[in-house]
């Protein structure tokens, strides 16, 4: 029974879901707009001519992934075994003594010395100095060739290669001094594995996942669930096109190599108990989830060209996640995963999560948007 307050909400949302699965902008979608008990809505197909859509389907949720990985590092630094200010050379020790370019589009070599090394705060918050390049750069051309530049496409190489290639590269930015997207989670990613002991995989499990009856989020799906896994698609002008199968893909059965640097599979139901058990204070202390969803990026920092036009005048970042800082939405925080993935929580206690299959581009911009205004009064 859905209670009186989010009812309207729900009705919204699954007619916001039929609309865009009757245009052919998505297969289908699974969502869940109100409180923690809020009803989960599935529309739509698993791929556009596959099995109807379930609520616990297990959809890749990419970037969705950057706030657990936040939280499992907080819950470490609570336990005394990471600090914020910690150079990450002891784990990644092909990071240290960095080279930075004099400018983000200068040729590789021309390059000066780091000022400092980089922290776990600097990943924390994307300012390591690796990531995103979108204007063509000798830094972009060099991360495309050694299979480093982030993609919505599944890994090549194993979290070990994949640093050690990263490694070759120099900073676009100095430490802190700037804001790039993705590649400090991947590397945080593999510097709490070596932390731990063993694959990121296991930790998050053990630390969370089994305490949170997390049961189907993991970097992989087991074969009993493959046909609980969505088929992914991408829009081309000339129309979608299938870019894994539905219980198919990189996500199918164990990977080839430790992914680490990775990006989990989950459901509604579990991505629900995760954010539900952080606002309730049980997963890190209040100091840490006050940080956590507040704006931790200088505006020194953020420069015009380090993320899309517009990003930083309603927004900042905290750990894992953007934050609102202006506007109806002040307080939310939230962020979205490549794959067409989206959640956000308000200041009320709100929650909102939207889960398609279908690549971030110009077709699935508008279901996301028209998804963050459901709740406007």
């Amino acid at each position: 029974m859905v209670n009186n307050l989010y009812g309207g909400l729900v009705d919204t949302l699954a007619h916001l879901i039929q609309r865009h699965v009757d245009d052919g902008t998505i297969p289908g979608a699974v969502g869940l707009l109100g409180g923690e008990d809020a009803e989960p809505v599935a529309i739509g197909r698993m791929a556009y001519e596959g099995a109807p859509m379930e609520p616990d389907a297990i959809v890749r949720i990419q970037s969705m992934t950057k706030i657990i990985t936040s939280v499992a590092a907080l819950r470490l630094v609570e336990a005394r075994r990471l600090g914020l200010d910690d150079p990450v050379d002891r784990w990644l020790p092909e990071l240290a003594d960095r080279r930075v370019l004099v400018r983000p589009d200068a040729e590789l070599d021309d390059t000066v010395r780091a000022r400092e090394p980089i922290s776990v705060r600097h990943l924390m918050t994307n300012r390591a100095g690796y990531g995103a390049i979108f204007a063509d750069s000798p830094l972009h051309r060099a991360m495309i060739n050694n299979q480093t530049e982030p993609s919505a496409d599944p890994l090549t190489l194993g979290a070990d290669e994949w640093v050690a290639a990263l490694a070759e590269l120099p900073l676009a930015h100095q430490p802190g001094a700037g804001w790039r997207y993705h590649h400090s989670y991947a590397l945080l990613g593999v510097l709490l594995s070596r932390l731990t002991g063993g694959p990121l995989g296991d930790h998050l499990s053990a630390d969370l996942f089994s305490r949170l009856d997390m049961v189907d989020t993991a970097f992989w799906v087991p074969t009993e669930k493959l046909p609980r896994l969505p088929a992914a698609y991408r829009h081309l002008e000339a129309g979608p096109i299938e870019t894994e199968s539905a219980g198919g893909g990189f996500h199918a059965g164990p990977p080839p190599f430790d992914i680490s640097h990775g990006e989990l599979v989950s459901t509604l139901d579990d991505f629900r108990r995760f954010l539900t058990a952080l606002m309730a204070d049980t997963l890190i202390n209040e100091d840490h989830l006050a940080a956590l969803r507040s704006d931790q990026v200088p505006p020194t920092a953020k420069g015009p060209d380090s993320f899309y036009p517009g990003f930083w005048d309603r927004t900042g970042w905290g750990y894992g996640v953007s934050v609102v800082t202006d506007g109806p939405h002040r307080g939310r925080f939230g962020w979205s995963g490549g794959q067409g993935t989206d959640f956000f929580v308000d200041p009320d206690g709100t929650i909102g999560i939207l889960l398609t299959q279908v690549e971030m581009g110009e077709r699935l911009f508008p279901v996301l948007g028209e998804f963050h205004e459901l709740t406007v009064a």
